[in-house]
């Protein structure tokens, strides 16, 4: 297989449409701990979840090329938007490079739901993109899935609004018709939601499983690196970059607040479809 030049060295790449990838960025770091990255997140575009699946392939395209072109060995596209709308597409473009997407978690939620309901929680785009409607088919044929479009909470993640009045009332117009139809199991399927877990727990209750697909993915990457022999050994000390196409300082403000580690973030700008420095 062709891998870049840095080979096993070369970091792996993770990009969102903004933070919301931080929450899968910071399992991926947790589980291959000697693992360099580099993270960018797309704040110029954000949210995904409005655009045409054509618009999110472009942005995948110049995403992609830019990581590519940083040596990266592998990249995850940490996003369930620009996943519905791009990874066959980025795989079928890049076919030497191996990729990691996000799929909507409802195989473990068929198997842990008890009532047979099952929430999703997840943007326009991932609920029209085939592969939503793909695993749906796979998994979902003997339970009920109440979907559920939640405007605006990306926006509140990238705001900062984790845990206020407002972000909880979002969330409780969100959760309630999933709680009214009987669900038992609540799937995040959009990488920001993860960073309000806690008041969606506090809002559903004990009874009620919240699934965060993110450690799931991290230890999928593992496994794929494992496959294509691009792991790296625990002796080295891992590097994390991060580049976003919106503002750098709003950037390591978030990523200070919703992880709680500190990073330089390097600035880009789109040009026509391709990133450039800042």
């Amino acid at each position: 297989m062709k891998t870049n030049s840095k080979g096993v060295d070369g970091p792996i790449g993770v990009f969102d449409s903004g933070v919301g990838g931080l929450s899968v960025w910071r399992e991926i770091v947790r589980a291959l701990p000697h693992e360099n990255t580099i993270y960018f997140a797309d704040q110029q575009h954000v949210p995904y979840g409005p655009r045409s699946e054509a618009e999110i392939r472009r942005f995948v395209d110049g995403i992609t090329h830019y990581l590519l072109g940083r040596g990266c060995k592998a990249i995850v596209v940490a996003c369930n938007t620009a996943s519905a709308a791009a990874l066959k597409h980025l795989r079928d473009t890049q076919p030497h490079v191996p990729s990691i997407g996000m799929e909507p978690a409802v195989k473990p939620a068929a198997a842990a739901t008890r009532t047979g309901v099952v929430g999703i929680m997840a943007t326009p785009a991932t609920f029209q993109g085939r592969l939503f409607k793909a695993t749906a088919g796979r998994h979902a044929s003997n339970i009920r899935l109440v979907n559920r479009v939640c405007d605006g909470l990306a926006e509140h993640v990238e705001a900062g609004d984790l845990d206020g009045p407002a972000t909880e009332a979002l969330l409780r117009g969100y959760l309630d018709p999933i709680l009214a139809a009987g669900a038992d199991t609540i799937v995040l399927a959009c990488t920001h939601y993860p960073f309000v877990i806690e008041p969606i727990r506090r809002i559903v209750g004990p009874a009620v499983a919240v699934i965060d697909p993110a450690p799931a993915i991290a230890r999928h990457t593992g496994t794929v690196l494992d496959q294509h022999s691009l792991r790296r050994t625990e002796h080295h000390e891992a590097r994390h970059a991060f580049v976003t196409s919106g503002d750098p300082t709003r950037f390591e403000t978030a990523l200070m607040r919703l992880t709680g580690m500190r990073g330089n973030a390097e600035g880009v700008r789109w040009q026509a479809d391709s990133l450039t420095p800042t």
